[in-house]
């Protein structure tokens, strides 16, 4: 693959994203130059509810996916008339939302005659690690871990890619959101379990590490989930009180374990010299001290993106979008959105 530093001609993606509850567009250059990036995000809106409500997130979609698009050409300083290509977001996701980019993408392609590209939401999110980290390129580990997706991905060339684990059942991302709604600290868990965390005692509760018999790369965190459910349910029959910070910090180190277990067993078995974090979660500060700290030891060069990369954008799929440009992918108007679509289709 030609390093994007020695291509002449710069190639102008403008990007789309919205497989869930962010309306973004981005403007990207070459790859990895963001010229501009534009979320609109509805998290106060599905606050309300407690999580997403897709019905609501496709209509907010609509409301404002004309908008993003113009202010990110704006702050990038350039129209329709300069990109090279269009990226959106395919799948995976909610199709509600999926479809709304879809058919933005596919209506300015074929107005414009643009090239169009179908990007994977997850390649997106691996990518995210090109914009800031210039020096990076494959192979290397990345670990992605969201409010949808826990997969452990061997990122064997760009576009290229070998899913080595998954999780079974709940997402990292989906057990800090089920496990805050537990101890009543509401939606967006992530974030607020991290907060409160700080506060409590890690090793006060000696939350389970599940392990998969067959499949060693393998996440399960609903069988954690449930553990944290019988704590709490055991405390209030015995009417005991309930710290909420400790129950927050014991979670997050048992989680944070468990991902670090699997990464650095998988940097061993594929002797990698560099790992990468990846998606919502990893913007978890515990998470990031503690793959920063286990990937120091063992001499392995440690990359992340800055939060805002970390959550849906669409700089990331601008990122995922050029690669793909590069290696001839184009999608015909028949691109439809996947809400199952599994990495590497």
């Amino acid at each position: 693959m030609t390093n994007n530093q020695n291509l002449e001609k710069e190639i102008k993606i403008l990007a789309i994203e919205s497989s869930c509850d962010e309306t973004a567009a981005a403007v990207v250059v070459n790859g990895r130059d963001v010229r501009s990036n534009v979320i609109s995000s509805q998290i106060d809106l599905h606050t309300l509810y407690g999580g997403v409500v897709p019905e609501i997130a496709s209509r907010k979609h609509i409301e404002k996916i004309n908008q993003v698009i113009e202010e990110a050409l704006a702050k990038a300083e350039m129209t329709l008339d300069d990109i090279d290509a269009i990226a959106v977001t395919y799948g995976p996701g909610l199709v509600g939302a999926l479809l709304v980019g879809v058919a933005e993408a596919k209506a300015i392609s074929f107005a414009r005659n643009i090239p169009l590209i179908g990007v994977h939401h997850i390649e997106g999110h691996i990518s995210a690690n090109y914009i800031e980290n210039k020096d990076l390129e494959p192979p290397f580990l990345c670990l992605v871990v969201s409010g949808g997706h826990t997969h452990l991905v061997r990122v064997a060339d760009y576009g290229k890619y070998e899913i080595l684990g998954k999780t079974r059942d709940d997402a990292a991302g989906e057990a800090f959101d089920k496990v805050a709604r537990a101890i009543g600290l509401g939606y967006p868990g992530g974030p607020k379990i991290e907060k409160i965390s700080h506060e409590g005692n890690p090793d006060a509760i000696a939350f389970p590490r599940a392990k998969v018999a067959d499949g060693v790369y393998d996440f399960s965190f609903s069988g954690l989930k449930s553990a944290v459910l019988n704590y709490l349910n055991g405390a209030k029959m015995k009417g005991e009180e309930i710290n909420q910070a400790n129950v927050a910090a014991s979670f997050q180190k048992s989680v944070t374990d468990v991902l670090v277990e699997h990464a650095m067993h998988a940097i061993d078995e594929y002797q990698m010299d560099k790992f990468a974090i990846a998606g919502g979660v990893a913007s978890n500060g515990t998470l990031r001290k503690a793959m920063e700290e286990a990937c120091a030891k063992k001499g392995v060069k440690f990359y992340h993106p800055s939060p805002i990369l970390c959550t849906d954008n669409a700089a990331m799929i601008g990122a995922a979008g050029y690669y793909d440009y590069l290696a001839g992918k184009r999608a015909g108007l028949d691109l439809n959105a996947v809400p199952n679509l599994k990495l590497g289709e």
